[in-house]
Formats: C-alpha cells, sequence, structure tokens
C-alpha cells in the first residue's frame, strides 16, 4: 500500500452490482481492479459482488473464471488471501433485459443479499454489457425501484463506451437516463481518464509555473494525440463493422486526451469545474463543412500482413465482418479550436489497429526559434522543441531540447530529458479502472465524462460522419497490417509543412 492509498478515505458499504460478468471486459479489467482495492485495503467494508447472469450459473464455477482471469491479466502475482477476500460475498443472480419481470425478483433477491453482507442498501451498478444493453438494463432497473435513492442510501450507474453511436443517439440516450435518474448519478467511463498519466497532465500543468505561460499559440505550433494498436478486430467483427475506429476511439479516448490538454484553469478542482472546463474545450471545436471534414480527414483500412512477426488477415476477412465493408480501422483528423489560447493551432489526431507498435502518447511541438544565432554547419541537426506525455506502454513525460555537442567546435544536437513513472515511484502497474472504480464508490465523478462532454464531441465528429456516409466508398485507402498506417495520413501533415512525431 502506497502512501497516497493508505491515507485515503475507504468507500460506504455497498452492493457492487454488475452486469455482464462472463465478458471479457469484465475478466480483463474489472476484477483485477477490484483485486487491487481489496489488496489496497480500498473496498468498502463490508462489500457485496452480485454478478447479474442471464443463464444459471454456480457460484463456484463463476468464481473459478473469475480467478483464472486474475491470473492471466493480474500484473502482479496473485495473493489467495485476497482472492478469498474479494469473493467471499459473490453471488449470482439471474436477470435478462429481454425479460423486464425478471427484474422484479433480481430486486428481491439483491435485498435478501445486501441483508447478509450488510451493505445498507448502497448500489453501484455496472454494466459492462454490449451499448445495446445499456438503455433496457437502466429501464427494468428504473422500473422495478432499484435506481430510487433514499435519505441513507445512494444508488450510482457505470456506463461503458461507446455511449451512442451519433450526436442524436448520444441526445437520446443522455435525455432517457437522466429522466430515470440524476446526473451526478451517471457515471460514464472512459478507462484512459483512469491512467496515472493522464491524470498527471492536470498536475503537470496546473502545478508547475513553468508550463502554463507558455501553453498557448504563442508558444505551441501543433499539438499531435496518437493512440495506435498492434492488435486486430479478432472476435469482434460484428462489432467493429457496426463502429468503426471514428467512434470508437475519438469520441472518447482521443478527445478526452485533448480536452485535458487544451482546457483553461479551473478555478477550483472539483468535478463541476472541471468538468465544465473540459466541456467548454470540446464545444470549441471547430465546426467542420461536409468538404472540410473530408479534407481534414483520412479513413483508412488494414489489409493482410504481420504485426509482431505474426500473419494477420485482412479487416474484411476477419469473422462476421462483411467482404465488401467500408467501416475505417484507422483514422486521421485535422482539428481547430476556435478560442484565444488555441486559434490557429491544429490538433492531429489518429488512431488505427494493427499498427507496427502499441503507442499513445500527447506530443507538444513548441515553436522554432525565431532566428537562428548560430551558424548553419553548426545548426544542423537542430532538433524540433517537444514535450511528449506517453500513455502507453510507457508512461513518462519527455522534453526534447537542443544542446551543445561537446569539444572545441560549436556544434548543436538534440537531447532529451525524461521522468518514468515506474523508475521514479516504484509503483506496481495498475488497469486504470481501479481509479475510477474507487472515484464512483466516494461518488467523486472528475474523472467522468458529463452529458454535456459527450453530446460536445459528437457534435465535433458528426461533420466527419456525414462526409464519409455521403461519400460512400470513396476516400476509403488502405494500409498493410504492421505498416504504420496509410501514406495519406502522412501527406495530411506533409502539406501544412509538419510531419508525425517520430520516437527514437
Amino acid at each position: 500500500m502506497t502512501e497516497a492509498t493508505s491515507t485515503a478515505k475507504r468507500p460506504d458499504p455497498c452492493a457492487f452490482v454488475l452486469f455482464g460478468p462472463t465478458g471479457d471486459l469484465t475478466h480483463r479489467l474489472v476484477i483485477p481492479a477490484l483485486y487491487n482495492l481489496a489488496k489496497d485495503g480500498l473496498l468498502p467494508e463490508p462489500f457485496c459482488l452480485a454478478a447479474i447472469v442471464r443463464k444459471p450459473i454456480e457460484v463456484a464455477e463463476l468464481r473459478k473464471t473469475f480467478v483464472d482471469g486474475l491470473h492471466q491479466f493480474a500484473r502482479q502475482p496473485v495473493r489467495d488471501d485476497i482472492v478469498d477476500k474479494l469473493f467471499r460475498s459473490l453471488s449470482c443472480l439471474r436477470a435478462n433485459d429481454e425479460d423486464p419481470s425478471s427484474f422484479v425478483r433480481l430486486s428481491r433477491e439483491l435485498e435478501q443479499a445486501e441483508q447478509r453482507c450488510g451493505t445498507k442498501g448502497n448500489r453501484l451498478f455496472y454494466l459492462a454489457t454490449p451499448p445495446s444493453a445499456f438503455l433496457p438494463i437502466a429501464t427494468a432497473l428504473h422500473k422495478t425501484g432499484m435506481l430510487r435513492e433514499t435519505s441513507d442510501s445512494w444508488r450510482r450507474l457505470i456506463v461503458e463506451k461507446p455511449f451512442g453511436s451519433d450526436l442524436a443517439s448520444a441526445k437520446k440516450l443522455n435525455a432517457d437516463l437522466t429522466a430515470m435518474m440524476d446526473e451526478r448519478q451517471i457515471f460514464r467511463i472512459d478507462h484512459y481518464l483512469g491512467k496515472e498519466t493522464v491524470q498527471n497532465i492536470l498536475a503537470l500543468r496546473f502545478s508547475n509555473g513553468m508550463f502554463e505561460p507558455i501553453w498557448n499559440r504563442n508558444h505551441i505550433e501543433h499539438v499531435q494525440i496518437t493512440v495506435s494498436e498492434t492488435v486486430s478486430v479478432g472476435h469482434r467483427g460484428a462489432f467493429y463493422d457496426a463502429t468503426g475506429a471514428l467512434r470508437d476511439m475519438v469520441p472518447n479516448h482521443l478527445f478526452q486526451l485533448m480536452a485535458l490538454t487544451a482546457m483553461e484553469p479551473p478555478a477550483k478542482f472539483d468535478a463541476a469545474t472541471v468538468r465544465a472546463e473540459k466541456s467548454d474545450v470540446l464545444a470549441a471545436i471547430h465546426n467542420q463543412t461536409l468538404d472540410e471534414a473530408m479534407r481534414n480527414s483520412v479513413r483508412a483500412q488494414y489489409t493482410a500482413g504481420r504485426v509482431k512477426n505474426e500473419d494477420v488477415v485482412a479487416y474484411r476477412a476477419s469473422p462476421d465482418v462483411r467482404p465488401d465493408s467500408t467501416t475505417e480501422t484507422f483514422v486521421a483528423l485535422k482539428l481547430g479550436i476556435d478560442n484565444w489560447r488555441w486559434a490557429g493551432v491544429p490538433f492531429y489526431l489518429r488512431t488505427g489497429k494493427t499498427l507496427g507498435e502499441k503507442r499513445t502518447e500527447i506530443a507538444i511541438k513548441f515553436l522554432q526559434v525565431p532566428f537562428a544565432i548560430f551558424p548553419q554547419q553548426a545548426s544542423k541537426r537542430l532538433s524540433q522543441n517537444y514535450l511528449v506525455i506517453g500513455i502507453e506502454p510507457t508512461e513518462q513525460v519527455s522534453l526534447q531540447f537542443n544542446a551543445k555537442v561537446p569539444g572545441p567546435t560549436i556544434a548543436l544536437d538534440g537531447v532529451e530529458m525524461t521522468f518514468c513513472y515506474k523508475d521514479y515511484f516504484k509503483v506496481e502497474p495498475r488497469t486504470g479502472y481501479e481509479t475510477l472504480i474507487y472515484d464512483c464508490m466516494i461518488g467523486d465523478n472528475l474523472l467522468f465524462q458529463s452529458a454535456t462532454s459527450i453530446e460536445a464531441g459528437w457534435k465535433a465528429v458528426q461533420p466527419f460522419l456525414d462526409a464519409w456516409h455521403r461519400a460512400g466508398s470513396t476516400g476509403l485507402v488502405t494500409y498493410a497490417a504492421g505498416s504504420n498506417g496509410p501514406k495519406e495520413a502522412n501527406e495530411l501533415l506533409e502539406r501544412d509543412r509538419r510531419q508525425w512525431r517520430t520516437p527514437a
């Protein structure tokens, strides 16, 4: 346990009601996060873990799948005593969102489980389900009174991404959920916001006097945000073919990174103020015409290739993907923010699957010096000035600048200073979900997206969705699996006399 966790507030007693307990998300992220919270002594006491299943399953069988998942996905050796502590209150309850009457039985059985555990009626409902199930499950919970709070018990709902599929659907989902419960009870989760490096963007900017004065258009030339994945769509073809890279990654992950980078200093460090500043950034993204959206975007689909010495079939040959699919697996965008701080500073965003390396970073490119006082020969290796916030796979902050090369003559070269989290703080790697689940348990929604932020994000990407729909297959390009993406993504920057940052 670290000093920070030893002084953290223990959450109120509660029942953690998990929908989708047999899914990949649960085994890969949710259960390991709960395990880490138990290890740190940050689970509620008492605590009740209720897994909601559609088909009958014995508690012992489900417990075994959870433990097997822990051994597979946990980043540290699994301790039996922590496992026993976490799962001693595990129960399997049945409900089916296609049969609303089953929630009447669920309500009764959940109350019985709470009485056995002594959790006093506080409930955290986690929807680790496909997006199509969000509203039916929430509606059934509402109709049976399970979302209703009392003077001495709270009810909260965690909803996974993607939250809607376009602006209209996001607005409708927000309206439907807020008609059933208060906005403060809804926690729209984005696991990127649980990562230490992402949270450190706020600390980096607002706790250091050296950065904020130059964090504007007078000193920053442009910003690049990259989320590069090596994985293919695998067996998620049906979901992905109806979603695509833009919907899957941009309105949530990339826009949250963009908002933290570009937001104004909040007057107070609380949920309402910080979320309002982030929403203002997304609302200020320049609203592009359809022609501008086509010119300022690249959409691409991977073909067969090799990633990490393994053969990858073309996207269209993947299971459950249409053979004539025009769904993009890579997207690059050029965006602008219409406010005083960022006017004229382009933000370049890109994300894609089956790329040559896994990398998530924010690269802030500063303006070159206005006049080169050094001889041309001395400056021939002059490096660009970057502040790079690395999020995955290595959590670090790097500053790239120029220095004199040792020797009797004046020669300059680029150097780099790097702060690496694991080397300095000696902390164990985490999923990022620990912080988010803990914050939900204590009722702090600072790291969760608001309805306003969700809708502002969809409004910004809607022109691209509309332009691509109008264009059909026109404009869809390809790239080989294992490459760095399509050449058109490079051309997006090259026409501005810029290029994507290449790690050393």
